[in-house]
């Protein structure tokens, strides 16, 4: 990565420190983001995502560690002295203003000529959506509408960072996909650099070019979509990433006569050659004795011999079959791309690959080995 333009190095944030309801919110977390990169903070709610947004725009004090913008620290100064524009979730339109005048607001002490600002923000509400609303005020347009004001104002401003709060949370579900793909291209065309809090996959996947994956306000992971799904640092980032979640089955891996084996909870062994490991992994994995078993509903096969299942249920969401089965003492879900003619009861077989296999520590959930490589 080039030179980073920001860099959080130990941030926490401690919520009533010193008292019997301390939160530590933000714990160590370590950052960096490049010039033009759009990066995606992902996580449940109360993961440290938001109170993470804040404290780089300023509304947060930092409880410890430093944020560096552009080269400059800026963990102390005030918001208006920061160089970041944030478009909240709560959108904060001014009610006296038209949404011209508000999206036009950030650009206020700017030295465009009026003919210019009008422009620009002729611009970004065709992109937004918002042209037919332009002269109404925030009370006289939905919440949506006034989400996209808000996302107007903080896209239109020139600064060094754009913070992203939820920023289409309130949008229905084509007017969004719609907006992400104009979104990206109005920041990338113009080389801006953008943080996003979202709890959605599906926007973070399609916006962002790397993910930070928080939980417990830890970050567990920061890497990009396909990384994120492909090579999950932990059990956690694995089965929160993708959709539906990712399988997990515990096991104990014994290694022996050229052979892996995989003994599942009721005693059903998957095996595979120690050829479709990389060198040393099937003796790393030996090594742990108990390990947990990640697959993704979509490696999972339908075949004519593999390991037993009985259908619990079928569905056909219009362009695939999700289907859920007992197997091996617990739950396994699959998906095929063709409707499949079995229903409730059904005995099956199915196939998991070695290179569709990820293996996790099962006491610490550190990740072991990805497809048959190390992790």
């Amino acid at each position: 990565m080039s030179d980073p333009i920001l860099s959080i190095a130990q941030v926490d944030k401690v919520y009533n420190p010193g008292s019997a309801r301390a939160v530590h919110a933000v714990q160590a977390l370590d950052m960096e983001v490049a010039a033009g990169e759009i990066v995606a903070l992902l996580g449940s709610s109360g993961c440290g995502k938001t109170s993470t947004l804040r404290m780089i725009a300023g509304f947060e004090e930092v409880s410890a560690g430093t944020i560096m913008l552009n080269g400059r620290a800026i963990h102390r100064l005030p918001p208006a002295k920061r160089g970041v524009a944030m478009a909240f979730e709560g959108y904060s339109l001014y009610p006296p203003l038209t949404v011209r005048e508000n999206i036009a607001f950030a650009l206020k002490s700017s030295r465009f000529k009026r003919e210019e600002v009008s422009r620009r923000v002729e611009e970004v509400a065709d992109i937004l959506e918002l042209s037919d609303v332009l002269d109404r005020y925030p009370a006289a347009i939905s919440g949506g509408q006034q989400q996209r004001a808000s996302l107007g104002r903080a896209l239109i401003r020139d600064a060094d960072l754009h913070l992203l709060d939820e920023p289409m949370g309130q949008l229905e579900p084509r007017l969004r996909a719609l907006l992400r793909g104009r979104i990206k291209h109005f920041i990338k065309e113009r080389g801006l650099t953008a943080i996003l809090v979202t709890h959605d996959q599906t926007e973070a996947n399609a916006l962002a070019d790397r993910i930070a994956v928080m939980e417990g306000g830890c970050l567990q992971q920061f890497a990009s979509p396909a990384e994120l799904k492909d090579q999950p640092a932990n059990l956690f980032t694995g089965t929160f990433i993708g959709e539906p979640p990712m399988n997990v089955l515990p096991a104990r891996a014994t290694a022996a006569d050229g052979e892996v084996r995989l003994r599942l909870q009721d005693g059903t062994e998957l095996r595979y050659a120690e050829a479709d490991f990389a060198p040393g992994v099937h003796a790393r994995i030996a090594s742990c004795d108990r390990v947990t078993l990640g697959v993704r509903p979509h490696a999972v096969h339908l075949t004519g011999a593999g390991a037993p299942a009985r259908v619990v249920a079928n569905q056909w969401l219009g362009d695939q079959s999700h289907i859920v089965a007992d197997f091996a003492g617990d739950t396994l879900v699959m998906v095929e791309h063709d409707r499949q003619p079995v229903s409730h009861g059904d005995e099956i077989a199915v196939t998991i690959q070695a290179k569709d296999l990820h293996l996790f520590d099962a006491e610490t959930g550190a990740a072991l080995m990805h497809g048959g490589g190390q992790a």
